[in-house]
């Protein structure tokens, strides 16, 4: 019975449920052909109730593993914006298929992963884009995501912080790489400003400014007053009964 279970896993389940995961690692929500979720749902509590749930997350990993390693491939050959967002496309579809693999694996999460090898499949399956994804390319992305943010608009807003907090959440201690970078994203990454950070701060807005004037935009009106017009004509003049009635410090 032991050997007919392994001639239908390798005949019958598994090519299933390869199908499937390839297609959700492949496509975004919405654009992969239908999934039948309770097929698939069978198809791996059967193979946990054969005792072949070693075997099954064997070759998922082998599978999503080899998957990872095609993508960050084809990562490498580009460069500069090209690249980050390519790394944020590929980001947010693998954690999206993530959570549907979960699903679909949640018999064998419940009785293999967690009661035997004591953790769980979400958190195996994101250990998994850090090894094969995030450590190969961090040095390059890093440099590539500070030019970037030297550069205002580059690459879009939504995209960097999509992107920064992503790689937080997945490794925190990635903010050291870089905190000011992820500092525009997370709060409390950099420490609490002192006086002697003032003028850096200063320089690094008149710089932002400039390079935005550069790209064509203009400063907005920063006061009400129109071209020739004195100042005393904007400010309201009070009377000297308007001062008399006016609150005076020897009130308090």
């Amino acid at each position: 019975m032991m050997q007919m279970g392994r001639e239908d896993y390798h005949t019958h389940y598994w090519p299933k449920l390869e199908r499937a995961i390839n297609q959700l690692l492949t496509y975004p929500t919405g654009k992969y052909p239908p999934i039948s979720f309770e097929e698939m749902y069978s198809c791996v509590y059967k193979c946990v109730c054969k005792q072949l749930a070693d075997r099954l997350h064997a070759d998922l990993f082998a599978f999503i593993s080899q998957h990872l390693h095609q993508v960050s491939g084809q990562l490498q050959n580009l460069e500069g914006t090209d690249y980050i967002e390519a790394y944020n496309a590929a980001m947010n579809l693998y954690i999206q298929a993530v959570g549907l693999i979960v699903k679909i694996f949640t018999y064998m999460d419940r009785f293999y992963v967690e009661s035997k090898l004591k953790t769980d499949l979400q958190s195996e399956l994101l250990q998994l884009f850090i090894t094969d994804m995030v450590d190969p390319h961090i040095g390059k992305l890093i440099p590539v995501m500070q030019e970037a943010q030297s550069r205002p608009f580059s690459v879009s807003p939504p995209v960097m912080a999509n992107l920064v907090k992503g790689l937080h959440s997945l490794q925190p201690e990635l903010a050291n790489m870089a905190p000011v970078v992820f500092a525009r994203f997370i709060p409390n990454i950099l420490p609490p400003m002192i006086e002697a950070d003032l003028p850096v701060h200063a320089a690094e807005s008149r710089y932002i400014q400039e390079q935005l004037l550069r790209q064509g935009f203009t400063r907005g009106d920063q006061s009400r007053k129109r071209p020739g017009e004195d100042i005393s004509q904007v400010v309201p003049q009070h009377s000297s009964e308007d001062n008399h009635n006016s609150i005076r410090p020897d009130d308090l």
